[in-house]
């Protein structure tokens, strides 16, 4: 497990105008599947220079060949139908309206399997071009609330927690794979938390459910598939991020890690939690004092940088705010982020590609000033 990257992005990475422009011709039948790939891969290069460029040692596809960080559930299952979903969004201290925000998704109606393998066409590409260690992104099937409809999915899964369990079986073959492909480093997506986080937030499922009960079955199944992965191969790094929604610059819930935090980071044996930090909606540092020390201890990659505005912070206010978090995890065991990626969705965040290259540059340049 590495303990020196203490620089790291979560994912996603602003795509090019011209590659949306060929998923778009692709889509009306105007440029072939070949075509498309071509413009992926030649998209992905582009990413992972910008990425060396701005100093950083692990690296990601840039999630360019998805249309969304949801793309696991949304993108590469089948046994589902399309069925709109309502989330309430936010920017600038106002909800936003459903033209703006996301309503697509879908509703499982049958047995789930994978009818694609789109993360192993990721790791291929990046076990041939990554100029150092890369990580593949996915989320977690723990948010299997997002594709289960009490009204649609009934007939094949009674249950929320019988579609997870089907979810996870998969999930866990999945990164199987990966892991005989010469994957060493899997992140989890993992936003079931923000139930319990902030109650208020429409949440990622459709049927509400208690905060507790949701809590028990997150770290049932993020510790299931986590210690599955390192029963396959304990040095798979395995990380988990965390944050509190991120859509064309908008957010979707607010609160401390402290109702969550005692469990989580003792029962859940991630190497690395990405904990969202750049904005008051998360919260202080205080829920950290129940990460783990020792030998075994996990790494805790603070988001501070935003991905969500074009202002660059302050390197002097990124170091005290490290420093701080100090006091409750030991500064080996830190690392810095931005707080979500560039792009959760195909059109990215409200910001430029210059923006997100300073914004990886202060990531970098941090890390070295504070570790060295």
């Amino acid at each position: 497990m590495p303990t020196d990257y203490h620089a790291e992005h979560v994912g996603s990475l602003l795509r090019p105008p011209w590659l949306l422009a060929a998923r778009d011709a692709h889509e009306q039948g105007t440029l072939s599947t070949q075509e498309l790939r071509e413009a992926e891969d030649r998209a992905i290069l582009e990413l992972i220079d910008l990425q060396e460029r701005a100093g950083l040692h692990v690296f990601t596809d840039g999630e360019a060949r998805r249309e969304s960080w949801r793309a696991g559930l949304l993108e590469s299952l089948d046994g589902v139908v399309p069925a709109s979903r309502t989330m309430r969004w936010y920017r600038d201290g106002r909800e936003l309206g459903p033209e703006e925000t996301l309503t697509d998704g879908v509703a499982v109606t049958a047995k789930v399997s994978r009818k694609q393998d789109l993360t192993g066409v990721e790791a291929r590409f990046m076990a041939a071009h990554a100029p150092g260690a890369f990580k593949i992104t996915m989320i977690s099937a723990s948010m299997g609330g997002m594709v289960w409809d009490p009204r649609l999915s009934a007939q094949a899964y009674p249950t929320l927690p019988d579609l997870v369990e089907d979810l996870a079986g998969l999930q866990i073959e999945e990164i199987g794979q990966l892991i005989d492909q010469g994957v060493r480093w899997i992140q989890l997506d993992s936003l079931s938390y923000n139930q319990v986080i902030d109650p208020a937030a429409s949440g990622s499922a459709r049927a509400g459910a208690d905060p507790r009960t949701v809590l028990d079955m997150a770290i049932a199944v993020d510790s299931r598939i986590v210690r599955a992965v390192k029963s396959m191969n304990p040095d798979v790094t395995v990380g988990m991020h965390i944050c509190r929604g991120n859509y064309r610059s908008s957010w979707i819930s607010q609160g401390s890690y402290e109702p969550v935090a005692e469990r989580l980071f003792s029962e859940v044996p991630v190497d690395r939690f990405l904990l969202e930090y750049d904005t008051q909606r998360a919260g202080g540092f205080e829920p950290l004092r129940f990460v783990p020390r020792g030998e075994a201890a996990p790494t805790v990659v603070l988001g501070l940088v935003t991905t969500k505005v074009p202002q660059l912070e302050d390197q002097d206010e990124l170091r005290r705010r490290v420093e701080e978090a100090a006091r409750y995890v030991p500064l080996e065991n830190l690392a810095i982020s931005p707080q979500c990626g560039f792009a959760s969705g195909s059109l990215g965040n409200l910001i430029t590609v210059d923006d997100e290259r300073r914004k990886l540059d202060l990531v970098a340049s941090t890390a070295r000033q504070v570790w060295g």
